[in-house]
């Protein structure tokens, strides 16, 4: 289904790679143009930017679009520019507004000036001499043509160019007061000039027209002002008149003497000598005509008097507020009228397949524009499709094309794609990434993620879900399964890969594993790299033939690229500028270099000449010239600041943002206005002219990109952002430039907060509103400020703007609860990950390993997750170390609690920390595995780490980054065993196919495979023995020993008499196991045997460990209880153990020997000579393994007891110990301070840390999986029964805070089968396997009453108490007696059995049961039955029948009501009085629905229940509804209720205290599964009026213990004894 939907939204065609067209994506940008002359329109434009421009973008914010204008005209001293180019940028600006805005385009405001009429820059050389013959009897005005204009015959076709000002008039752009009166002069004489070159052009047009040569049209551009040029081009001429908006200021009629007295006063068009410009005044009113005639004039009527335009005015400022509020009326019913939806680009619930689209369809932009003006490279592109060709049919590796920077490899990928898509069939897929150029091909995971979803929908395969593909490991196995899927149904799939290297900058070390080194036929990955990382990737293939170089370019191929660029740019080069274009070319051969040069070349004239010209024989000195000439165009501070913004930003800035922060740069604006004043004191912008004019110089060196539809800039260039970093960014200017970044994301200087600023040209400080962006977090209640989102932690962190960063975002709930809602944990957590490797601060440490920590909670909702869910996560995670960290923790913590107290919806508060705590021992935990781990071998030399699974697969990790550097796979089966070579960086390994194996770690290479080379029987030790100075393994099949050549695999020779067992290799001896407890000595070299000796006490029957020590040429065996050092001339000593050992390990240096002898570690010191042992370390359960840290300080333990503990090899004490492990620990290791645990039925390894705060230690209050657990009715305390100790009774005091280590305990000389507790009379009964209760009375410890066994019945399998704790059933093997618990002189006792219930032997035994105070049992069986049985009138009544094992029967504190939970998702809850069933709950969640425990509320309004799926749920249950889940990462096996919610014990041992918060009505459509892909049914039924039904709302608090108890004063003895 999904496929189907990603088909619809992206299409077909471009998932595959075939055509992206239709992916252009939506924009969320509202751009306008605002057209008007430079000073009649003046106070109307200061009005628009002081009371409209705010208005409007606060109405774009809104509806989560981003307002920008672009307005020329103001902040600027003149509008005429030099280079003439005013007209084209207007052009320019208005077409891209157009292009990209989603709403209005173009505002006019029209006065009593028509505005500057400009020369044409360029006029087409058949019109220009055309002009010029209509001259030919004015030699004047022809001199002066030739002397402006200047024939390009580079031009095609040719043109003139009119030359700059400066050209003539050198002083024209002077600034300063130096050369002030020289500028003055040259501008007065230019506008002299001015007039007569356009008097001349003029003249000869009207001349044209009326010869009929030219057209009315083309004769009026040399009339035509800039400002018709701007409404021509915003909507007269491009049908684009519903995205305008004109107002037309109408002032009174003037008489003519008025005009000609008052023209200067009225704002009017005047000539260049001082007179009314009557022929503007005709043009302009040709223009209004115009404009009427599409309906969009706006008049506004307004008087002057005595003066011009004067806001202070009355008259005058209620026309400027009507003007400005019919300015924003128009334009917000424009943008409303095409805005997107609230739910568009920002909103935090994506939508659909908005980002692949976006990806997919920036690589096609990128694409197409590396292949527009592509030429040559034939040869090395039919040798890659040949190679692709060749190896269709086959498993290959991948293909390198390498070669170094600027050498045009990104260009050949993508004309390489471009050609396979013309050649592949129709259904093949062809993906092209060119990683670094976005931020989700910057980034292994998301590279991955969106070429797995591309493939998976081009070709209908079925997607990862959201836990693979936010989880690295599983990721990459997902990746390469799909390949052997796509190989698999016969389709053809090309993924190309650009700039590897940009990956290995973002994910350092230089990781490659999760590029497949054998890719399956129809399946071909091309992949490109730099030479400088050319080594590290030659490790992915396999041959010389797969390795492609990129060569230098030869002055013939320059040649031809020079015709292509030029033909496509629509000019042409002189002879002698190719020549020398060429001669620079030459001495690189870098086409990028010939790329640059050619950028600068295609804008020189005909009459450039190149001997004024210095061409750069480098990129990198061709990008200083360039950088250099636009710093003195545009000046220095404006280019290097500019550029630094742009390279400075995370993501890249749009121009909207670019705009507000150069507004921002006080040394900017200081540059702009170093010789004039600003037009308004009170609001002050970097004017947009500015940045027009540096944008157009550098479009060859900008990237355009599209992100949550807005387009944000980059470099198109490596080169030139190292160019940029290396030329401005000194790291004060850094700590600078990421300070303005952050001011501005941060919204300091928005909603008019005034920004003061010294400009050169006063003495004062400014202090002016920039009428910058406001910055909120939300725009509405659904769409986030992305932008603020991504950029904001990134600029404060390198700002260092440490408590400012602390206090807003990363120390701010709303921060993190809305940036993991909309951007994922995953986003979360890089931006930590930056704040750490700047900053040594242990609170946002803390935070970080949080998120690392709740991460795969959230994976499973595709990283994304509903606030109380997160919110729940950090409370229960930080709440205890609120105080150690009360700046910033603490204060997350107390956001926490408001939040749960202003919550509107059910949900369950945390009471105490209950979650993992960050900082505690858990490193990190090691994934990539489907099985358990079965070995783990690790090289502290190398940090290399080395596991086996029993799904086949090994795997390799770099300790100290903590990365998988190879997956390795070749075992069909489950691996047995690992082995570290000490002089290579090789590795053996053997498995369950009975193969031996031989890897290279550094390629991840399988070397060679032997087949037949172990035994596959699992009892069979499966070691592999190797000798690396003879280069010799020895392995033991089938009772033989064989040995092969380490380097070759070549069979050396095999020993064929019938060997048990290879027990280990001592310098040049094999030690043997052989029949009849022989201990055999073979040569290592040979094979041949040397000498034999009995073992003593050997059977063949028993179960005998070995232990090879290298460094002593000793082999230890343990058998029975000895434990034998053999030499290769027999046994030397023999050493007795307290039991069988289990396993032999030693320390690395072979100084201390382990031997796990049941529930006693015997540690030895072992020497050349002799081996003593020093310590015994006791535990709680069967020791599985032992190590020690690498100087001998400490051994850590693993036992039966799910408890790793860490012994002090001087004194032997528990010096610390680590609970909470999911599964028994069977491998451990250590590396430096880490700890490093496996266990063959978890498919990860946990790192541990040796060296954490104890204070973040997580407070568990039991050990994990406890077989028996019961809880004192507040909580107080809890008594167990450990899984490796069944014989004792062990409490945990939650006000005393007591370890689970330390516990008290009571010992019960027999194994507990049962535990129960009466609350209110503080009775402990513990059920023995004998039949014996035995009962301790909590109030007058020591002292333990003991119930006998009526008639000797074996085993109490259950007990429970009735609700006034009057009576207690017990189940025994076939039969339920009933007692009563009564007291004698103040001392509890228990009489009976009274009454009897025999068990049909048919009958399935009970798994659970409950009491009622009417002395009714209800209890259910292992087969899903449950009863009701009356001991008063000895009836039974069966109720429905569930599909499972009957898990738990749970009463209310009324006895009105029970639930009852089975294995299978179904629960009831019944109505007791009378028997009927209320309601159905069926659950069906991701796995394991059975329910193990529940409680009812204090007031018996909900229902709390505890499952095997780790979650908590709440019901009502007066409606059976299910009202909140919580996962709580183990299942809960005991609850009990607590004022307003319950305290449980969780699987883990984790102590929880929560409570229920539910509003008196849900809000309309609210779905308690949002956090959960599950479903849930209630079936309910029909309640008549007349039912005998009861509702309990608010009960006082019950205390069983004031009611009278049944039988407490009867005198008839007691059957309870007292243990003395």
């Amino acid at each position: 289904m999904a496929v189907v939907e990603m088909r619809d939204a992206l299409g077909l065609e471009a998932l595959r790679g075939q055509c992206a067209d239709a992916l252009q994506p939506v924009s969320g940008m509202v751009r306008v143009y605002i057209s008007s002359t430079h000073s009649d329109m003046k106070s109307e434009r200061n009005a628009f930017w002081e009371r409209a421009y705010s208005q409007l973008q606060a109405h774009c914010q809104s509806l989560a679009l981003v307002f920008e204008v672009v307005d020329f005209r103001w902040g600027v001293h003149e509008i005429i520019s030099a280079d003439h180019m005013i007209t084209e940028l207007c052009v320019n600006e208005i077409e891209s507004c157009q292009s990209i805005s989603d709403g209005p385009t173009f505002i006019a405001l029209l006065g009593n000036q028509y505005g500057h009429r400009p020369i044409p820059r360029l006029i087409p050389e058949t019109e220009f001499e055309l002009l010029l013959s209509k001259l030919s009897k004015d030699q004047e005005s022809l001199k002066l043509l030739n002397q402006w204009f200047s024939k390009d015959s580079n031009s095609v076709p040719p043109t003139y160019i009119l030359q700059p000002i400066t050209t003539h008039y050198t002083h024209y752009n002077d600034r300063g007061s130096d050369n002030g009166q020289l500028r003055d002069d040259d501008v007065i004489s230019w506008n002299v000039t001015e007039s007569r070159i356009l008097q001349a052009l003029r003249t000869a047009a009207l001349q044209a027209e009326r010869d009929g040569d030219m057209s009315v049209e083309h004769k009026h551009k040399f009339f035509k002002s800039v400002m018709e040029y701007e409404m021509e081009h915003g909507f007269l001429k491009t049908q684009r008149n519903a995205s305008a908006v004109v107002f037309f200021r109408e002032m009174p009629r003037l008489s003519k003497k008025d005009c000609k007295k008052n023209f200067a006063k009225f704002l009017l068009d005047i000539t260049a000598d001082g007179l009314l410009d009557t022929e503007a005044r005709e043009l302009l009113a040709n223009l209004k005509q115009r404009i009427s005639k599409t309906g969009h004039l706006q008049p506004l009527c307004m008087e002057l008097s005595k003066g011009a335009m004067d806001p202070s005015r009355k008259e005058h400022k209620e026309y400027l507020a009507n003007m400005c509020e019919k300015v924003i009326s128009q334009m917000k019913e424009l943008i409303s009228r095409h805005a997107l939806p609230a739910t568009g680009c920002f909103s935090s619930v994506d939508p659909g397949w908005t980002w692949l689209k976006q990806e997919i369809f920036h690589h096609a932009v990128l694409s197409k524009e590396k292949c527009s003006v592509f030429r040559g490279r034939d040869s090395i592109l039919g040798k890659i499709s040949i190679t692709m060709w060749e190896s269709t049919h086959t498993c290959h590796a991948p293909l390198l094309v390498h070669g170094p920077s600027g050498v045009g490899k990104t260009a050949l990928l993508c004309k390489l794609a471009q050609e396979m898509r013309a050649v592949l069939d129709q259904r093949a897929v062809v993906v092209l990434r060119l990683l670094g150029t976005s931020p989700l091909s910057s980034n292994v995971d998301s590279v991955l993620r969106g070429v797995c979803l591309q493939v998976c929908g081009a070709l209908g395969l079925q997607l990862p879900c959201p836990h693979i593909a936010n989880t690295h490991e599983e990721l990459i196995r997902f990746f390469h399964s799909m390949l052997n899927d796509v190989s698999e149904q016969g389709d053809t799939l090309l993924l190309i890969l650009d700039s590897m290297e940009k990956l290995l900058e973002a994910n350092k070390p230089h990781i490659l594993h999760w590029i497949p080194k054998e890719i399956p036929p129809n399946v071909h990955i091309v992949l490109s790299t730099s030479d400088d990382c050319i080594e590290i990737h030659k490790s992915l293939v396999s041959e010389e033939k797969n390795i492609f170089e990129v060569e230098l370019l030869t002055a013939d191929q320059g040649n031809g690229v020079i015709d292509a660029y030029m033909n496509a740019a629509g000019r042409k080069l002189t002879s002698e500028q190719l020549d020398s274009i060429l001669l620079s070319f030459q001495q690189s051969g870098n086409p990028l270099h010939l790329k640059l040069m050619l950028n600068t070349a295609k804008q020189w004239p005909s009459h450039t000449s190149m001997s004024n010209v210095h061409l750069g024989i480098s990129v990198q000195e061709v990008l200083a010239q360039f950088v250099q000439s636009l710093e003195e165009n545009h000046g220095k501070k404006l280019v290097s600041h500019a550029l630094s913004f742009i390279l400075l930003s995370r993501h890249g800035l749009s121009e909207a943002e670019l705009q507000d922060v150069l507004s921002l740069d006080n040394d900017v604006l200081a540059e702009i206005y170093k010789f004039w004043l600003p037009p308004n004191h009170t609001l002050l912008r970097f004017p947009r002219i500015h940045w027009s004019r540096l944008r157009h110089d550098l479009r060859d060196h900008l990237t355009e990109r599209w992100e949550g539809g807005i387009i944000l800039l980059g470099f198109s260039h490596r080169q030139f952002t190292e160019l940029v970093r290396e030329r401005y960014l000194s790291s004060d200017m850094k700590t600078d430039m990421h300070t303005i970044l952050a001011e501005y994301f941060s919204g300091q200087w928005s909603k008019s907060q005034l920004r003061p600023i010294l400009l050169p040209s006063l003495t004062t400080l400014l202090n002016a509103d920039r009428k910058v962006s406001p910055q909120p977090l939300w725009f509405t209640g659904e769409a986030a400020n992305m932008r603020k989102l991504h950029e904001l932690p990134y600029h404060l962190a390198h700002a260092g703007k440490w408590e400012e960063l602390n206090q807003s975002v990363l120390g701010s709930l709303d921060w993190l609860c809305c940036k993991t809602l909309c951007c994922g944990v995953s986003c979360v957590i890089q931006d930590l990950s930056i704040c750490t490797s700047l900053t040594d601060c242990p609170e946002i440490q803390m935070l970080k390993e949080t998120f690392l920590l709740l991460k795969p909670a959230l994976d499973f909702r595709d990283g994304h997750a509903d606030p109380s869910l997160l919110v729940t996560e950090i409370f229960t995670r930080l709440h205890g170390l609120a105080d150690l960290y009360p700046s910033m923790i603490g204060r997350l913590c107390s956001q926490c609690v408001d939040w749960f107290g202003s919550c509107t919806d059910p949900v369950l508060v945390p009471k105490c920390s209950f979650f993992q705590a960050p900082g505690g021992p858990l490193k990190s935990t090691l994934t990539g595995f489907t099985k358990g781990v079965r070995t783990v071998v690790l090289c502290s030399k190398r940090e290399l780490l080395v596991a086996g699974s029993e799904d086949g697969l090994i795997i390799a990790w770099s300790l100290k980054h903590l990365q998988t550097l190879h997956t390795l796979s070749g075992h069909m089966v489950g691996v047995l065993s690992l082995k570290l070579m000490d002089k290579t960086t090789n590795c053996l390994s053997t498995g369950l196919d009975g193969t031996l194996r031989k890897w290279c770690l550094i390629s991840g290479q399988q070397l060679f495979c032997i087949p037949d080379a172990v035994s596959v029987q699992t009892h069979t030790p499966a070691h592999v023995h190797m000798n690396e100075e003879r280069k010799i393994i020895i392995s033991n099949p089938r009772g033989l020993v064989k040995a092969w050549h380490l380097d070759t695999a070549e069979p050396l020779y095999e020993v064929t008499a019938s060997v048990c067992s290879v027990l280990g290799v001592m310098g040049d001896a094999i030690a043997c196991m052989c029949s009849e407890g022989m201990l055999c000595f073979y040569d290592v070299s040979t094979g041949t045997q040397n000498t034999q000796t009995p073992l003593p006490c050997a059977a063949e029957d028993h179960s005998i460990c070995s232990l090879t020590l290298t460094k002593h040429s000793k082999i230890l065996i343990a058998e029975e209880g000895h434990l034998h050092v053999v030499w290769s001339s027999g046994i030397q000593s023999t050493v007795d153990l307290p039991s069988p050992a289990l396993f032999l390990s030693s320390s690395d240096d072979e100084k201390l020997l382990f031997a796990g002898c049941d529930r006693t570690l015997c540690v030895f010191l072992v020497s050349l000579t002799s081996m003593h042992k020093v310590l015994d370390l006791r535990h709680d359960a069967s020791v599985l393994c032992a190590v020690s840290k690498s100087e001998g300080s400490e051994i850590i333990t693993s036992a039966q007891d799910r408890i790793i503990r860490v012994w002090s090899v001087t004194t032997g004490a528990l010096l610390d110990w680590i609970s909470g492990m999911d599964s028994v620990v069977s491998s451990l290791a250590v590396h430096q301070h880490t700890i490093i645990s496996a266990s063959v039925i978890s498919n990860s390894l946990k790192l541990w840390h040796l060296d954490y705060n104890t204070c973040h230690k997580s407070k568990t209050c039991i050990p994990a999986h406890c077989s028996l657990v019961v809880l004192s009715k507040e909580g107080d305390s809890v008594f167990y029964v450990k899984e490796g100790n069944k014989t004792e009774v062990f409490t945990w005091s939650c006000s005393e805070g007591e370890t689970c280590l330390l516990s008290d305990s009571m010992d019960a000389s027999s194994e507990v089968c049962c535990l129960e507790l009466a609350q209110q009379k503080r009775l402990l009964f513990c059920g023995l396997r004998t039949g014996t209760i035995l009962i301790y009375p909590l109030d007058f410890a020591p002292e333990t009453l003991c119930l006998p066994p009526p008639e000797s019945l074996p085993t109490v399998r259950s007990m429970a108490v009735s609700p006034q704790e009057d009576r207690m059933a017990v189940v025994y093997e076939d039969v339920v007696c009933l007692f009563e618990i009564t007291s004698r002189d103040s001392f509890p006792c228990v009489d009976g059995p009274f009454e009897r219930y025999s068990l049909c032997l048919l009958h399935s035994p009970i798994s659970a049961m409950a009491l009622l105070s009417d002395c009714r049992l209800l209890y259910g069986t292992f087969g899903g039955e449950v009863v009701i049985y009356d001991f008063k009138t000895a009836t039974t009544t069966e109720m429905d029948h569930h599909g499972a094992a009957i898990t738990c029967i749970t009463m209310s504190n009324w006895d009105s009501h029970a639930l009852i939970g089975s294995q299978d998702c179904v629960q009831k809850l019944w109505n007791l009085r009378p028997v009927l069933l209320d309601h159905t709950m069926e659950y069906k969640g991701f796995y394991f629905e059975g329910v193990l425990c529940a409680v009812f509320s204090k007031n018996d309004k909900y229902v709390f229940t505890g499952s095997l799926d780790k979650t908590i749920k709440v019901w009502d249950v007066s409606n059976g509804c299910l009202l909140y889940i919580q996962y709580v990462y183990s299942p809960v096996i005991k609850m009990m209720p607590h004022k307003d919610g319950f305290v449980a014990v969780s699987q883990h041992g984790s102590f929880i205290k929560e409570g229920f918060r539910c509003p008196d009505s849900l809000k309309p459509g609210y779905n308690p599964l949002q956090n959960f892909r599950a479903h849930y049914r209630v079936t309910s039924r029909e309640k008549s009026l007349n039912a005998p039904h009861t509702v309990v709302n608010e009960l006082p608090e019950y205390n069983p213990a004031q009611f009278s108890f049944i039988g407490m004063m009867k005198t008839k003895p007691s059957n309870t004894c007292v243990l003395l």
